[in-house]
């Protein structure tokens, strides 16, 4: 038996492997040990077998609910995901794995790799409306790239998408992936349509250096770039940085910020009600967004989330308050789950990268509904 975490995005510590029906991890924490809840090991073994691996420090994670009626997810071909046998008592997470071949992958949620992130990069440049541009250097030297899509007409509204602000997000990049394709698709009138209407300014991966580290929530400086938006920094934050200054030249009509929430089993909005200056115009937008985000997408739904913060009250900081007060402009949060959606439960697969690539092309439905009268 051999276990190793020893690649893009792994992580996990072994205590004990001695026995393999008790093997004992641990999840690393991020740089500054402030968060840890994301793992990615691979294990290699014997062919019917079953292994049971404990992760002893789970109670102790950033979001112990997290672990309530979770799954661990696991693969062979490290492209088809499906859910293991996961139990939480004591403070301990438990995985059993019956091996079908010699090595398998167990993650906490599907992986989106830097070199899948580099493909998707490598393909959308092919499409004639699109250009990658180069917004600046990560902290470990890595490129932040903007995907540009779009004839840049300044008579068009400008929608940016943001996603892995929290790098073990990974839901995150698999719904920019599936919004791209579904964007870049000729054949999709309701893309055409919104392209004659809008540019889109898209960062796939903000937080690239996080995400190779195995991190769950921080960039390579233990920053959460989520608590940066009011002043960034390229000592701790160059990301945000970079993407603001990016924003000033092009303005912002619609924000989007997509993540995932460990312990809601939900897919729903966050906005922006709480900023000094929200008003009936957005009200109105970010209603209309959430109806028709809803009619286009049975996993979305608007009755469970997070508490709206009080008029005034919301936390500046925050990506999605800090751009709708700076830009005058509907700003969404997008939350998905990490276990199954009990608004559509599939006790098989759970929330996937399947279906968070379909909420990305639901999702432009929901901006077509709203393009017009962003402004």
């Amino acid at each position: 038996m051999h276990i190793t975490a020893n690649f893009d995005a792994g992580n996990i510590d072994i205590i004990n492997v001695d026995n393999k029906k008790d093997i004992q991890l641990a999840i690393r924490p991020d740089v500054g040990d402030a968060f840890f809840q994301w793992f990615n090991f691979r294990l290699s073994g014997q062919i019917g077998e079953q292994y049971v691996l404990n992760i002893l420090n789970a109670g102790e994670a950033s979001y112990p609910k997290g672990w309530e009626d979770y799954q661990a997810v696991a693969s062979y071909d490290r492209q088809h995901w499906f859910r293991l046998p996961t139990s939480y008592k004591d403070g301990q997470l438990s995985i059993k794995a019956d091996l079908a071949c010699d090595t398998i992958q167990i993650a906490y949620f599907a992986p989106y790799s830097y070199e899948r992130h580099q493909d998707l990069l490598a393909a959308a440049q092919e499409h004639p409306l699109v250009t990658l541009e180069h917004l600046g250097e990560t902290l470990d030297k890595r490129d932040l790239t903007l995907v540009k899509i779009g004839d840049g007409n300044t008579n068009k509204r400008n929608i940016w998408i943001t996603a892995r602000q929290h790098p073990g997000e990974t839901m995150a990049e698999w719904l920019v992936e599936g919004l791209i394709d579904t964007l870049l698709d000729s054949d999709n009138a309701n893309s055409r349509l919104l392209l004659d209407k809008a540019n889109f300014y898209i960062v796939p991966n903000m937080n690239p250096d996080g995400s190779v580290r195995g991190h769950l929530r921080t960039n390579a400086a233990g920053t959460n770039l989520n608590r940066e938006w009011s002043n960034p920094s390229l000592e701790k934050s160059p990301e945000v940085f970079y993407v603001i200054k990016k924003m000033e030249e092009t303005g912002v009509d619609l924000f989007y910020d997509v993540h995932g929430d460990e312990a809601l089993p939900y897919v729903f909005l966050a906005g922006s009600q709480g900023t000094p200056s929200y008003n009936d115009r957005l009200a109105r937008l970010r209603d209309r967004f959430s109806e028709v985000l809803r009619l286009a997408s049975a996993d979305f739904q608007s009755e469970f989330g997070y508490d709206v913060d009080a008029p005034g009250k919301a936390n500046m900081t925050l990506a999605t308050n800090w751009v709708a007060e700076r830009f005058d402009c509907l700003a969404n949060t997008l939350e998905m789950p990490f276990k199954d959606n009990d608004n559509v439960p599939d006790s098989v697969m759970g929330w996937s990268p399947e279906r968070s690539a379909k909420l990305g092309e639901a999702s432009l439905i929901a901006m077509l509904a709203v393009v017009d009268d962003l402004r």
